[in-house]
């Protein structure tokens, strides 16, 4: 691959089921906790899944006035909120940076779901007047996000979303990595949110037969790997990355988490939502992003996986880790913190790259919880319901989407 220059991850921010901040979130996937519960944002009565990974003890009060929060999509408002989050983590002076060489490009997999359905709705239930509210376009398209961000902050370098169902917030740290390494920007801040615990989100996913029903074992049925797997959990939240060039880092004396050092993106070309069943273009992704990082497949410590707990994701995705790493799959740790988050949907690939990077920064696998049986087709180390320590340098974060966008990031400690 083309040489450029290297690219580090210096701010980190999230808000997830599991903690509304990085202290937090992390406490949670190192304890194992269930970001799972019975849904509490509308009536579930005709619902077969009644359950969801929501967010705990958000209040948009806490972060917005009314007037600014009634001028968000609750996508948007979780964008912000981990933003602000990455940005005081970064520790900017904003002053003393140039904001023309800053960016923002953030993701989301639906978008505001919730500000359509109700606009919908009241046109529906109306006169046949469109009377819609004038911010429900700019509350409800998926680039809004990082338009509001590049606003609060004035940063003025690359801006725009990137939208690949879960792959999404993957793909928009990808492409904000290789607008650093190519010299168009020199710092960015990338992510992605969702908010679809809705009726129409929960709706439209379980008619298609993607989601758990296991409303008995609610808090449990996220189970990656797990022989009684039946479908993934909803969750909803927002991850926030800063990324920057090492000189930039250096020169003004920034923490630096982790360094990016491989990306990768392939497609299946094989069907709209399930994946090949040989993890053909995951074992590629996988491939392509060693290749990127000049690594080879035996240095690698961990994998944070794809991992969603649906019958045929979790046995590709252990066909492909097996193809690429050989022998060596078996000393990987490898755990999916969707487990215990649900599955973010767009907003999955910044929270899990999250994962990982502070997995190495902490010494310590995070845990898949919830098994109890084996899936014979499912055998490696999953790191199964309670955290592992162990030095990592090398780990790579999965995301796969519907439509079979495939995308991984491999990253390391940083080599001075």
């Amino acid at each position: 691959m083309q040489k450029g220059r290297r690219v580090v991850v210096t701010g980190l921010g999230a808000l997830t089921p599991v903690g509304n901040d990085i202290p937090s979130y992390w406490e949670g996937l190192s304890q194992g906790k269930s970001g799972a519960g019975l849904i509490t944002h509308f009536d579930t009565e005709k619902f077969k899944t009644k359950f969801a990974c929501e967010l705990k003890g958000y209040d948009p009060l806490d972060h917005f006035d009314r007037k600014n929060a009634r001028k968000l999509d609750t996508f948007a408002q979780y964008a912000m909120v981990a933003a602000d989050q990455a940005m005081l983590d970064a520790g900017f002076d904003l002053d003393k940076t140039d904001r023309n060489r800053f960016g923002v490009i953030w993701g989301s997999g639906i978008g505001g779901i919730e500000v359509f359905a109700e606009q919908v709705g009241q046109y529906v239930s109306g006169d046949g007047t469109p009377r819609m509210n004038p911010f429900f376009i700019p509350k409800m398209i998926i680039d809004i996000a990082a338009g509001h961000i590049s606003i609060k902050y004035g940063l003025k370098g690359p801006n725009y979303a990137s939208v690949s169902a879960c792959a999404t917030s993957s793909n928009c740290i990808i492409d904000a990595h290789m607008m650093i390494k190519y010299g168009y920007a020199d710092v960015m801040l990338a992510g992605g949110s969702e908010a679809a615990i809705t009726e129409i989100g929960m709706g439209g996913f379980s008619s298609m037969k993607a989601l758990s029903e296991n409303n008995d074992e609610y808090m449990s049925a996220s189970r990656p790997f797990d022989k009684r797997r039946d479908g993934f959990v909803m969750g909803e939240g927002a991850g926030a990355l800063v990324l920057e060039s090492y000189e930039h880092a250096m020169a003004r004396g920034a923490k630096i988490y982790a360094e990016i050092g491989g990306i990768g993106m392939t497609a299946d070309a094989h069907h709209i939502t399930a994946p090949h069943p040989n993890g053909e273009g995951a074992r590629r992704v996988m491939r392509n992003t060693l290749q990127d990082a000049g690594l080879p497949a035996d240095v690698v410590d961990y994998i944070n996986v794809h991992g969603t707990s649906t019958p045929l994701g979790d046995i590709s995705e252990t066909l492909a880790i097996k193809e690429v790493f050989g022998a060596h799959a078996e000393q990987i740790n490898i755990s999916s913190t969707k487990s215990m988050t649900g599955h973010l949907l767009g907003a999955a690939g910044a929270i899990e790259a999250i994962a990982t990077t502070l997995a190495m920064q902490h010494s310590l696998v995070p845990p898949t919880i919830n098994f109890q049986e084996a899936d014979p087709e499912c055998d490696l180390n999953y790191t199964f319901n309670e955290a592992q320590s162990r030095e990592i340098n090398v780990a790579i974060s999965n995301t796969f989407g519907f439509g079979g966008h495939n995308a991984s990031i491999l990253l390391k400690k940083l080599e001075v």
